[in-house]
């Protein structure tokens, strides 16, 4: 029986391997190099011939500060904020609802929810489009039924682009939620009420720290897409709702400045690590609660 254990382990090796090699292989190429050459380029000169330069310098995060781009920075991430709050508040007591129904309606709840990405997103923008348009349904609609009598103007507003980046988005916060909420322990529920806590109570001092980790995983997943999703500021918001994904496309195919570009890209990447440190700072801390509650 050893023999035959220690054949099957030997023969599963290669394969494990193989599939190491690939992983890192992958990640190596396609993930740390990327990022490496973009740190590489922010931190050299624009030239107008080739693009980029020696020597090395810092301007290009210099320039960041800049009240003409610092504006459209604020501006984006007040947007990217708003719709995180957003897809945050009716997506964790969607994510909640779901994880209560019945187990065999959980998996149609869930389909139901990630169909729309059987679409391209750039489609979807399109008909979000339509429907915000001044002479688009929702208008129609409302005209028809005596709301409105002019048409509201809805459409290139920074209203728009939040609905579109909500829209595209949502799932992604209600995903993680939604996985938290699974593995939510009842008994700690039925605890807190033994001990006399209030709903309130249980929600605040229980339910909330426990899913603190999907939170931060929906933050992560929701905010900083939402500042670089510039097709949606392209066709819902107009040149006066930019968004920072819009100065880094405009930087590298427009103004050719590829440093600027560049480095507006790694801010977004830093941002990104800071959610990282904070979603896995949070899931130890949960862990080593429920470790000592074990113990």
């Amino acid at each position: 029986m050893a023999r035959a254990s220690s054949t099957h382990l030997s023969n599963k090796s290669p394969f494990r391997t193989a599939t190491l090699w690939l992983i890192w292989g992958w990640l190596l190429i396609f993930a740390l190099l990327p990022n490496i050459l973009v740190i590489i380029v922010s931190l050299l000169t624009r030239d107008s011939s080739e693009f980029i330069s020696l020597p090395v310098s810092i301007d290009s995060y210099v320039r960041i500060i800049d009240p003409l781009y610092f504006e459209v920075f604020v501006h984006s991430l007040w947007m990217a904020g708003i719709t995180t709050v957003i897809c945050l508040l009716l997506g964790y007591p969607f994510a909640w609802l779901v994880s209560k129904t019945k187990a065999r309606w959980q998996p149609l709840l869930m389909l139901l929810l990630i169909l729309p990405f059987w679409t391209n997103s750039l489609v979807r923008v399109y008909a979000l489009k339509l429907l915000f348009a001044t002479n688009g349904l929702i208008n129609k609609a409302l005209l028809a039924i005596g709301i409105i009598d002019t048409p509201i103007d809805m459409l290139y507003t920074q209203g728009a682009v939040i609905a579109g980046l909500t829209y595209l988005l949502f799932p992604f916060m209600v995903l993680p939620l939604y996985a938290v909420f699974t593995d939510l322990r009842n008994d700690m529920l039925l605890a807190s009420q033994d001990l006399g806590a209030s709903r309130t109570q249980t929600f605040w001092h229980v339910v909330l720290p426990l899913t603190t980790p999907g939170i931060i995983s929906g933050i992560l997943l929701v905010l900083l897409p939402a500042m670089g999703m510039f097709y949606v500021a392209d066709i819902l918001g107009g040149s006066r709702n930019l968004l920072v994904g819009n100065i880094i496309k405009n930087q590298f195919l427009d103004a050719r400045d590829w440093p600027f570009g560049a480095a507006a890209s790694v801010l977004l990447t830093l941002a990104m690590a800071v959610l990282l440190f904070a979603y896995r700072a949070s899931s130890r801390r949960i862990g080593k609660t429920d470790f000592n509650e074990v113990a």
